[in-house]
């Protein structure tokens, strides 16, 4: 359990579109700001004032997790009273736990909380990380390595003949025109290249698959390379899809392109919104169950 160090002094926080939630589950409000007005041409996409009032987050425990809106983030934290003399801080599995004193007012606590946010928000992803790495295979670059594709292995292949790069699906072989002392940063950038190009070749496939069952539109598309979020959307009809989900089962990618889709309908995460998940992705749970325990900044191309 990691403990808290001499406070630091508050930073200020990158802005975020609605993002796909790592943790949170169906019927919990994630960390967004609020929608703008929608734009022209998206039907169904709802404004602030539709937005249904969010179900509370739990604890492991049962007890009713608190949130504190810090920047355009939202952090849910367990708060515990005690006969203790100052303010404490733990991060576990379970996510950030605060106890304090029982005089202490919740101004002073969420004040203290502010304060401590880069603290906090580093040791939150380096707890995952610590956990999820233990069975984090590593690749290693060189003629006949293994990367996830689809969520299959693809094994790579130097010295392609005629120079060019080739992938033979029934093989699931992709052979690169490197030569076989190739330096390992090489032979990752193409791999790497080849895996995003494929991304967004598949992932607009899929979008259009799936706006069309929900009968929305998306104004554009484009890859991401975010650490912390899989897709976001704006309210604006502009969608990012991570392209480490390339890796993943087309049923993963599906999902979050469903996710995302459905963002144009509710611009939040309430029951009314993971209803419209479900009606064009019935197996959404499963799916989001998948990226929970494999956050992208864990994933073995970076």
């Amino acid at each position: 359990m990691q403990k808290s160090p001499t406070p630091q002094p508050a930073a200020a926080l990158e802005n975020r579109q609605l993002d796909l939630p790592l943790f949170a589950e169906p019927g919990s409000t994630s960390s967004s700001p609020s929608p703008a007005a929608p734009a022209p041409g998206l039907p169904g996409t709802a404004g602030a004032s539709s937005v249904p009032p969010p179900a509370p987050l739990l604890a492991p425990d049962g007890s009713k997790l608190r949130s504190l809106t810090i920047g355009s983030r939202t952090l849910h934290y367990a708060l515990k009273r005690s006969a203790r003399r100052s303010i404490g801080f733990a991060i576990d599995s379970s996510g950030l736990t605060i106890t304090a004193p029982r005089w202490v007012t919740l101004a002073d606590i969420e004040t203290a909380i502010t304060e401590k946010q880069r603290w906090i928000f580093t040791k939150l992803i380096e707890w995952q990380t610590r956990v999820e790495q233990r069975a984090l295979p590593k690749i290693d670059w060189k003629d006949g390595a293994e990367v996830p594709y689809l969520g299959q292995p693809v094994r790579v292949t130097l010295g392609a003949p005629r120079g060019m790069l080739t992938f033979d699906a029934g093989q699931a072989v992709l052979q690169l025109p490197l030569p076989l002392q190739a330096d390992p940063q090489q032979i990752k950038d193409r791999v790497q290249g080849w895996l995003q190009g494929e991304a967004k070749r598949l992932f607009g496939e899929r979008l259009a698959i799936y706006a069309q069952k929900l009968g929305v539109n998306y104004r554009t598309y484009a890859l991401s390379s975010a650490a912390t979020r899989w897709g976001s959307c704006s309210s604006d009809g502009k969608i990012r899809l991570n392209w480490r989900l390339i890796h993943f089962p087309l049923s993963i990618i599906d999902y979050v392109v469903a996710h995302e889709l459905s963002h144009l309908r509710e611009m939040n995460h309430s029951p009314r919104f993971w209803q419209t998940v479900e009606s064009i992705f019935p197996e959404f749970r499963e799916a989001r169950q998948t990226l929970k325990s494999h956050p992208p900044e864990l994933l073995p191309t970076l």
